[in-house]
């Protein structure tokens, strides 16, 4: 499995966190705005630190199944997002993205999810990336859809957030329909 990953998008390049980045993560996971839509909620400047710190330990595993990586925008280094692709199960993968609110509508999720799918078919040979997205974020439907992901149903009460649980809607890429809509 590669390690040290640096990705380039045409928009953004991802890569591995640093605790330098604390700030600039809280900016994301502090945001109600971008909360709203992931699997838990706003996060203070102690738990974004916890956060990195984590995801840094994650990067460090020998047997690595948890691909959590900064977005940043490559003229100024700066995280506007991150991105994971966690592995689970045979040559599976679930992939999540966030990106600072105030970067909203500029094409960087999109950007983002591309990327890291690429990265998830080539580089850690994975047959199956799946998204679970909160039924109202019709935003990231659509990214996922431009990458040719299928929708699959709803899970329901799928995570607890925001003091309520909440549905899922699963969608799936499969690497032979990866690999025909390249």
């Amino acid at each position: 499995m590669p390690q040290g990953v640096q990705l380039s998008g045409d928009l953004v390049a991802i890569r591995e966190f640093d605790m330098a980045d604390v700030e600039d993560v809280h900016k994301v996971v502090g945001d109600d705005r971008v909360t709203d839509w992931l699997s838990y909620d706003s996060r203070d400047l102690d738990a974004a630190r916890a956060m990195v710190k984590r995801i840094i330990g994650f990067a460090a595993e020998e047997q690595r199944t948890d691909y959590s990586l900064a977005v940043v925008r490559p003229a100024d280094e700066r995280v506007i997002g991150f991105c994971r692709i966690g592995l689970s199960g045979v040559q599976a993968g679930k992939l999540g993205y966030a990106i600072a609110a105030d970067e909203w509508g500029k094409g960087y999720a999109t950007d983002t999810a591309r990327t890291l799918v690429e990265f998830g078919f080539t580089k850690l040979g994975l047959h199956r990336i799946s998204a679970a997205i909160a039924p109202d974020n019709v935003s990231s439907f659509r990214v996922v859809e431009k990458l040719g992901f299928t929708r699959e149903g709803t899970l329901r009460d799928h995570v607890f957030t925001n003091g309520a649980w909440r549905d899922s809607v699963l969608f799936s890429l499969l690497a032979p329909e990866w690999e025909r809509g390249r």
